[in-house]
């Protein structure tokens, strides 16, 4: 109804007759002449049977036409009022009517403009509860920590993350099957025709080698060499496009102290990245030994490490700040057997074959598929517990100990010599003479300190070569 008032006239419930007076007050009718049981005279005498006056009935007359004559408002009214509405008219003949509402086409639009209604105050929750989320997430009481921005990714190129990037596309898992066992080991590109340096243990007894690249290709390879006495060993792979040969470096230029970055798969973990720096430099190590009759021993004057080396780093890069390689990992150093808390991995203490001479094992593995070794001629007495490398008296098989027209006869080496030092360099035992003899090529010439009688001599010995197995 509110809608409706706003829109038209106010309906005129009732109406007074032109030029009639009553005694009704502004807004509200007067009571209406008791006619509801009248009965008209049948003489016409204009009275009826309560003696009221004609005249009377007369004057009442035009009120009631008038009255008929607003009949049609009543119906315009019973047209616009609301379903089941109940009005109560005065002056009607009906005072109570019930208005249908099916035939209201007014009726049928408010229907309408309550759908709209209703429509819009859910659009309006929609929006508001959306507003309020926004609201939520931008208020103060928001939890938001503090993160820094997106960076450059680039790395210095002598950083750890410089030299990981240049050098992991050129780094090799090895999987390794034999007769009686598997293993996991590490190997690097040497050059774009597919031979991968690595170590001879790792390969030792293989009879497949299945060869991962850090892009996740992997390729079988095939065995082209390996020496045990320097414990190195080269593989080749085929039909692989885009490989990555890593730099090699010079081990003579390493200081103690230098910075260096390991890269291998240990305990198959492939394209671990470890870091730390060069502890030492010529450390005699010995390795191998496991088939009892020293053919499996390799002698390495290597370079130490802090970095941390585990099993499967084997045969992995040893890299310095400009990502060249100066070593080959190859062996670790564990606690005592004895010691309760002996530690399974590193403890720090990695030893790496110096490329150097890694090189030049490579280059003849790759060449001939064996390696030479570097010799003086003579049996040492490794039973021997005093201080430096004793000549033995006699050679294996009863043989001499200093073999005839060997280096060490031309250079004047008797049996009994007690060999202290090498260009200078102590010598503790006869492992460490061994080491330091194959840290050279054949032909190297060497000052070697003699003692003999209780008086040292100096001698002078080239080297010269025996073939590797």
């Amino acid at each position: 109804m509110a809608d409706r008032q706003q829109t038209e006239p106010a309906p005129q419930w009732w109406s007074r007759p032109e030029g009639t007076a009553d005694s009704r007050h502004d807004g509200v009718p007067a009571p209406r002449p008791e006619t509801a049981d009248a009965e008209v005279d049948g003489d016409g005498d204009g009275k009826d049977e309560g003696g009221r006056n004609g005249a009377a009935e007369q004057a009442a007359a035009p009120a009631q036409e008038t009255l008929a004559q607003e009949t049609p408002a009543q119906e315009t009214l019973a047209q616009e009022a609301p379903a089941h509405e109940v009005r109560y008219d005065p002056w009607g003949e009906q005072p109570l009517q019930v208005v249908d509402r099916g035939r209201d086409r007014r009726g049928f639009r408010l229907w309408q403009v309550a759908a709209l209604a209703a429509g819009t105050a859910l659009l309006a929750g929609g929006i508001g509860g959306y507003v309020g989320v926004l609201a939520e997430r931008q208020s103060s009481t928001r939890l938001e920590l503090p993160q820094a921005a997106v960076a450059d990714k680039g790395r210095a190129p002598d950083s750890v993350a410089g030299i990981a990037a240049t050098a992991l596309p050129g780094v090799v898992t090895l999987h390794v099957r034999g007769a009686k066992s598997s293993g996991t080991g590490t190997g690097f590109v040497l050059d774009p025709q597919g031979h991968i340096l690595t170590n001879n243990h790792v390969v030792a007894d293989a009879k497949e080698i299945a060869v991962t690249f850090s892009t996740g290709e992997s390729v079988t390879a095939e065995l082209v060499g390996r020496d045990s006495g320097y414990d190195l060993a080269v593989v080749k792979v085929s039909g692989v496009r885009g490989l990555r040969p890593l730099s090699l470096g010079n081990s003579e230029n390493v200081k103690v102290g230098d910075p260096v970055v390991a890269i291998g798969a240990p305990f198959d973990l492939s394209n671990t990245v470890t870091a730390g720096i060069i502890s030492a430099t010529g450390r005699p190590v010995t390795a191998g030994g496991d088939k009892g009759d020293g053919s499996d021993i390799s002698y390495v004057d290597a370079l130490q490490t802090d970095a941390p080396i585990n099993p499967g780093n084997s045969g992995g890069p040893l890299l310095d700040a400009r990502a060249h390689v100066v070593g080959i990992n190859s062996a670790i150093r564990g606690a005592d057997k004895d010691d309760p808390d002996r530690q399974g991995g590193s403890i720090g203490l990695g030893f790496a074959i110096p490329i150097n001479q890694g090189k030049r094992v490579a280059e003849e593995l790759i060449a001939t598929g064996h390696a030479t070794h570097p010799v003086i001629g003579v049996t040492l007495d490794m039973d021997y517990t005093g201080d430096g490398a004793r000549v033995g008296d006699k050679g294996e098989d009863g043989k001499p100990s200093v073999t005839a027209g060997g280096p060490g006869a031309r250079a004047g080496i008797k049996p009994g010599d007690v060999i202290t030092k090498v260009d200078g360099q102590r010598v503790r035992g006869g492992d460490e003479l061994i080491i330091k003899i194959r840290a050279h090529r054949p032909g190297d010439p060497l000052t070697l300190t003699v003692l003999r009688d209780g008086r040292e001599r100096t001698l002078g010995v080239v080297l010269g070569s025996a073939n590797g197995s």
